[in-house]
């Protein structure tokens, strides 16, 4: 059918309200902050803001008579291009389901619509002495929903996990308009195949998630923040696996290098980069903090770190500071950053690695990493004086990231920590996985979206 009978239908279904299809609106829904060079900018044919489930069944039962594609958003906040329009599209996006409905402090957990803001659960839920623990970077304006569908990671993740480890149960509208429940409100469950997981991190391609029941945990009463400066990156990270060896284990370890600490300083206008070539940056929590904390100092100090004192209280300003670390760029560069991640006794010769890959390509590196999962976000960028980026520089670019990949694989890692595949890590899917696991992967797209109507051509090959 033309696109023309399906927006006559959109506008017959849905008050005014609900419908965009102002220019502006197409513009601001075609991309997500993943790197647009891979491919040609489209606009959907429509923007529809759905507020209740029923919303949701709407919209799914029209695009799918209608044969067109349904690409599920609310922030736009991922950066692997999963939330990008395709051509003849409708963008859903689920901003307005943004209700906190039940908190039961008792059961230690909440029920939300997808639209909620990763910060305002972790306010609301914290009057009870309780915290939703993954907290990506981007944790004041992306959305839980957003979250599940990329099992985003976060600062936390070296003590509580990624997403998936605090979803119990998740309601999802399938390709059909059929409303599901998967999972449970316990701590454990068994019964069936663990469909709650397979949503987790699908990007929109099995179902839409129109509701999410979380597992929460306590809220620590004592947190203790230490930063450690070293003269290379190389020994920041042996730092991780030191500390690993003194079995502590801190609830956030990221670490830093020099080119990201010169970004942050230019921008926010500290000086970290004059202290060091790194900075490796840990929290430990609960009421054995302060125990933690001192037995990671004593490691730290005899690897030849310049280790802040308890107490101090820039450590914590750091913090905050840290979660601006891949935002900030410089205009006339070209940039890339990426999101693999190597067991952590490879950490130090990936490291090692990533500067050697930069040094062969002539390219510029920065490195940020959850280093206390082995998630690191290496971004290689190259950079013109009058603004154009020359092809053999942008050859260069490719050669370093593909390198970057090849070697994570190499050492037993994933080319995706936390980001998921979207559209821009799709060439690089087939290098991780066999045939035989792709294939497989595609019967079950197939099984749960047979018109593949739901966020086509993302996720899997």
């Amino acid at each position: 059918m033309a696109s023309s009978d399906f927006l006559g239908a959109l506008e017959d279904a849905f008050d005014a309200s609900a419908v965009s299809m102002a220019e502006a609106d197409l513009r601001i829904h075609a991309v997500d902050q993943g790197p647009l060079e891979h491919w040609e900018t489209q606009l959907p044919l429509a923007v529809v803001f759905a507020e209740s489930v029923e919303d949701v069944q709407k919209l799914v039962r029209l695009a799918g008579e209608h044969g067109v594609a349904v690409v599920t958003r609310a922030a736009g906040t991922s950066v692997s291009g999963g939330a990008n329009a395709v051509t003849g599209s409708v963008v859903l996006n689920l901003t307005r389901m943004n209700r906190i409905l039940q908190v039961r402090p008792e059961d230690e957990v909440a029920v939300v619509e997808p639209g909620v803001i990763n910060a305002e659960l972790n306010a609301a839920v914290a009057e009870h002495g309780l915290m939703y623990a993954p907290d990506p970077a981007s944790y004041r304006t992306s959305t839980i929903g957003g979250n599940v569908a990329t099992n985003a990671g976060g600062l936390r993740c070296a003590k509580y996990g990624v997403t998936r480890d605090s979803v119990l149960a998740l309601d999802v509208v399938l390709a059909d308009g059929t409303l599901i429940r998967t999972g449970s409100a316990t701590f454990k469950g068994v019964a069936g195949y663990d469909l709650t997981s397979l949503f987790v991190g699908s990007e929109g391609t099995l179902g839409i998630i129109v509701g999410i029941t979380v597992r929460l945990r306590y809220l620590s009463p004592k947190v203790e923040t230490i930063a450690a400066f070293f003269d290379d990156l190389p020994t920041a990270a042996q730092g991780v696996l030191e500390i690993g060896r003194a079995r502590v284990q801190p609830a956030i370890m990221e670490l830093l290098d020099r080119g990201t600490m010169q970004a942050l300083d230019g921008a926010h206008g500290s000086d970290l980069a004059q202290r060091g070539a790194a900075l490796l940056l840990l929290q430990t929590d609960g009421y054995g903090a302060q125990i933690e904390a001192e037995m990671i100092r004593e490691v730290l100090v005899k690897l030849g770190g310049r280790v802040s004192a308890p107490g101090d209280e820039e450590s914590n300003r750091l913090v905050n500071l840290r979660r601006h670390a891949r935002g900030d760029g410089i205009v006339n560069e070209a940039r890339v950053g990426e999101d693999v991640a190597v067991p952590r006794s490879q950490l130090v010769k990936y490291v090692e690695a990533l500067e050697g890959l930069a040094a062969e390509h002539r390219v510029d590196l920065k490195v940020v990493a959850h280093a206390g999962d082995g998630n690191l976000h290496p971004t290689f960028s190259v950079s013109s004086d009058d603004g154009v980026i020359p092809a053999e520089a942008m050859e260069r670019l490719q050669a370093a990231l593909d390198g970057s990949v090849r070697v994570a694989l190499d050492m037993g890692g994933t080319i995706t920590g936390e980001h998921g595949i979207g559209t821009y890590k799709l060439r690089w899917l087939g290098w991780e996985q066999n045939d035989d696991v792709i294939a497989l992967q595609r019967q079950i797209k197939q099984a749960f979206d047979p018109n593949n109507l739901l966020n086509p051509n993302r996720a899997i090959l």
